[in-house]
């Protein structure tokens, strides 16, 4: 290969492998894993859920799950957590962009870790409650 090719042949694998996002996990130890129906499902059976949008501020002003709460999921820990949650039997779910996002897995998972019994991780996100025509809040 010409000497001049190789930083552009490097050029463009780097910003190819940039735009390529990492997909979240299939599961999150300790968390229970569900889809846009389930939480309609979760948010009629359990009133006293606490929903936490684990996006950014930006995102979340955008559109949300009505009820939810914003708490990106770098500010998630115990302290944080327990503002919003005091008690950590109260049943709790995280969401975020979706599949292509590790917001909400990484946010669930810190719940989990600081004592949190009843923790729902809603892979699919904002992505999937979009695609599935539910209600928006802003």
């Amino acid at each position: 290969m010409q000497r001049w090719l190789w930083p552009l042949a490097l050029c463009l694998w780097t910003s190819a492998a940039w735009s390529e996002k990492p997909v979240a996990p299939e599961a999150v130890v300790g968390t229970t894993r569900v889809t846009a129906e389930e939480v309609v499902q979760l948010l009629q059976a359990k009133p006293g859920i606490v929903v936490i949008d684990a996006r950014r501020w930006e995102e979340f002003t955008k559109g949300h799950i009505e009820g939810s709460i914003s708490l990106v999921d770098t500010d998630v820990d115990a302290h944080n957590l327990e503002t919003h949650v005091p008690d950590r039997s109260t049943p709790v779910l995280f969401y975020c962009n979706g599949e292509r996002c590790l917001r909400s897995a990484q946010a669930s998972s810190k719940a989990v870790a600081a004592g949190y019994q009843q923790v729902y991780w809603f892979r699919g996100g904002w992505r999937e409650w979009l695609d599935k025509g539910l209600p928006v809040a802003h």
